[in-house]
């Protein structure tokens, strides 16, 4: 297996493992969980789900991959998440059973026709993680492009369903620092460069100010330092985003990050995907615990959705 190879099938697997992890609690209290944690893959709960069954998450997550494995189109990657909505192409186990709301309004305009780049809602109160818990594929088409290159498709693809600059920021900032980790990168490190290199960039763009100042906890202070009753795991991007960071950064393997994650409660397979997809390119699919692989709905399929994006990009 090449090394891109690797690294893919890190990325989709830790996605795919934190989401199903986090899926039987989704909307459970942290208050709950301190008492009941989710210490292994388990089943049913909140959606009455088999264990291993991922939800919104890694199925666009996986609509985005499978659109990547042809040639960069915007449309195609629309034109996935309809039928992943509507047909159920890539559902964990052949029905959807959970989508957001402004995902859902999106893909019905899609579905009407709208251009894919305006799909998404600009309004501020549509800034749920809805293109973050999806977007890490897109980092294996722009790994080797110029920053500003990397930051104008990116804002693209998050548009399709969510095209507030807050959601756009958000799916940038992910994005940038796992392009930094594919480098090879400390985890440390690269929370300190981001903090310089993501406000200079924003800067030079005349963004609303206001905008790029509500990101400071990650661009200007050390989550990593916080108490986990400062992180809040709710489904605005912005909680996510953060909540991911610290999950990583206050963790030393896959396991540990994507439990704490599901553990913080509320939005818990969206936490668990997102900072699954980090934790997965950090420290590699071979540290995802096997007994939980073995759970996971459609594992060959992705393994094969792997294997085809690595040939696109590496072609």
């Amino acid at each position: 297996m090449t090394d891109l190879q690797y690294k893919i099938k890190s990325a989709l697997f830790g996605v795919a493992i934190g989401d199903a992890l986090g899926v039987p609690v989704e909307f459970k209290s942290r208050e709950y969980l301190d008492q009941n944690p989710v210490t292994e893959m388990f089943g049913y709960g909140t959606y009455n789900q088999p264990p291993g069954t991922f939800s919104d998450d890694s199925s666009m997550t996986f609509c985005l991959a499978e659109a990547l494995t042809h040639d960069f189109d915007l449309t195609r990657i629309g034109e996935n998440f309809v039928k992943w909505y509507h047909e159920n192409f890539w559902a964990a186990r052949g029905e959807v059973f959970d989508i957001g709301i402004a995902t859902r309004e999106a893909i019905n305009r899609l579905a009407r026709g709208e251009q894919p780049e305006f799909a998404g809602s600009i309004h501020p109160s549509s800034n749920g993680n809805g293109s973050l818990m999806r977007i890490l594929p897109l980092l294996f088409h722009i790994k080797d492009l110029p920053i500003s290159e990397r930051y104008e498709i990116t804002k693209k693809v998050s548009s399709i369903t969510h095209g507030h600059i807050r959601s756009v920021i958000s799916c940038f900032y992910y994005l940038e620092f796992a392009k930094e980790i594919l480098l090879g990168r400390n985890k440390f490190e690269i929370y300190k460069k981001l903090q310089t290199q993501i406000p200079d960039f924003l800067n030079s763009l005349s963004i609303n100010p206001h905008e790029i100042a509500l990101f400071d906890r990650l661009l200007k202070e050390d989550v990593s330092e916080l108490e986990k009753n400062a992180i809040s795991s709710s489904g605005y991007v912005l909680h996510s985003l953060e909540a991911s960071i610290w999950c990583l950064l206050t963790t030393d393997n896959y396991k540990d990050s994507t439990l704490k994650a599901v553990n913080l409660g509320e939005d818990t397979d969206t936490t668990a995907a997102i900072a699954g997809g980090l934790a997965g390119l950090l420290y590699g699919f071979d540290t995802i615990p096997n007994s939980w692989l073995e759970l996971l709905a459609r594992k060959d399929d992705i393994e094969d959705l792997a294997e085809r994006l690595t040939t696109k990009i590496g072609s």
